[in-house]
């Protein structure tokens, strides 16, 4: 009697607390990147995420399904996710501590009941809270895998006692974590001495290169570069903690050696106002541009555009620093020299005058000084990108991101080579 093979299931319940709202939103697009390229390589990925104003309870979004979990309301009131991520939503209107345990009761029972009416290999949780403690619960319930991938706010903020405590049972009782840094990985150790296997998985990149004179990047760049320029761009969250005053203080600082030197802050925060009238009461105005929101697709034409890219993050007050960096890999593809803080998991991705320069936190003299090199001695500023882009795309690329967690996860559900443990 002939036999036939039937497919082993390859399916993950991916939970995250961010995720993009809508076609074009911006809100954490790693996320969707990665289910996309997983399922590119075979799996089929759920994704289960807090609903927001707005957005869609459930749809396929870019061929991934997605299901957002309601958790107060009117829908209006749900405002401890996404515009800024929770952290920061937490810090800044503290009425949200109040919601955080519906939202944790609401992703719990969601997760349940994704898991009760449709069969899955194993949890990925992003995020260590809430998510590492709803999925551990879920996932053990269901005698099924659970990874945690830490991407850095959750691990360095977040020390109160009690919250300590959730993060360390988490970790402790998952099967499997990944870490995008070296820092992220040393956090959580210390959180979790010797205990659950920890993997270094960084989070990919696109591999696209934009050209520099096709329309959209030529029109950036004749309507904000001024003259001989230099023209810097930053992008990200308009938060304190990415340093957008430093880079303001510095382009003050620039000004004699270059006076058409204009800086390109892209992206929206809750400190843009602040900002933007900082720039101002310091007679650069017109010299710093809020560009404010713009769609994904178009960021890398912004970075494209630039003559050097500048992320200088700092460290919070809450403990966080940046885990990765992930614009600066961006801007490297893109061919552009980056300028990072010597912070967090910044050094893994940029080697100081090799894909980029490194300047302390909080030091605009010096992201002045690195510009000025740069910008007069384009030679080593072309030995920075090429470099930098050949390293980018053979260590931190989305395809080498998704083959890591795909074969690591193959693993963990018996269908591939075993991790040690």
């Amino acid at each position: 009697m002939a036999t036939t093979n039937t497919p082993r299931l390859r399916r993950i319940l991916c939970v995250t607390s961010n995720f993009p709202r809508w076609s074009g939103d911006s809100t954490t697009p790693f996320v969707l990147h990665l289910a996309q390229d997983l399922q590119a390589l075979g799996w089929e990925v759920d994704i289960l995420a807090p609903h927001a104003p707005g957005c869609a309870v459930t749809e396929t979004m870019e061929g991934v399904r997605v299901e957002r979990f309601r958790y107060l309301w009117p829908e209006t009131q749900q405002t401890v996710c996404y515009q800024g991520g929770a952290l920061i939503n937490l810090r800044k209107h503290r009425g949200n501590l109040l919601k955080l345990p519906l939202l944790v009761a609401a992703e719990w029972a969601a997760l349940m009941g994704r898991l009760f009416t449709r069969q899955y290999n194993l949890v990925h949780s992003h995020w260590i809270l809430p998510q590492g403690f709803t999925g551990v619960l879920a996932a053990r319930s269901r005698r099924i895998p659970h990874v945690i991938t830490v991407h850095g706010g959750d691990v360095f903020a977040l020390r109160s006692p009690l919250m300590m405590r959730f993060k360390r049972f988490s970790l402790h009782h998952a099967d499997r974590i990944t870490v995008n840094s070296s820092v992220t990985e040393a956090a959580v150790r210390e959180l979790d001495p010797g205990g659950t296997p920890i993997q270094r998985v960084p989070m990919g990149v696109s591999s696209n290169v934009v050209a520099r004179d096709i329309a959209p990047v030529a029109e950036i760049r004749a309507r904000h570069r001024q003259g001989e320029g230099p023209l810097l761009v930053f992008v990200g969250r308009v938060v304190e903690e990415k340093g957008v005053r430093d880079l303001i203080d510095g382009v003050g600082l620039l000004r004699a050696a270059f006076p058409e030197v204009r800086a390109l802050v892209v992206g929206e925060g809750q400190d843009r106002p602040e900002l933007e009238a900082y720039a101002a009461s310091s007679g650069l105005g017109a010299h710093v541009h809020f560009s404010g929101w713009v769609q994904p697709d178009e960021v890398r034409h912004y970075m494209a555009a630039a003559d050097v890219f500048v992320g200088p993050s700092r460290r919070a007050a809450n403990g966080w620093v940046e885990a990765q960096g992930l614009t600066l890999l961006e801007a490297m593809v893109a061919g552009v020299p980056v300028i990072g803080t010597r912070l967090g998991g910044v050094v893994d991705s940029v080697a100081d005058g090799v894909t980029g320069l490194l300047v302390d936190e909080g030091a605009p003299q010096q992201i002045a000084a690195a510009v000025k090199r740069l910008a007069t001695d384009p030679q080593f500023a072309a030995r920075l990108v090429k470099t930098a882009r050949a390293n980018v795309l053979g260590r931190f690329s989305r395809e080498a991101s998704a083959q890591a967690f795909s074969e690591l996860f193959m693993a963990l559900s018996g269908q591939g080579e075993k991790y040690p443990t």
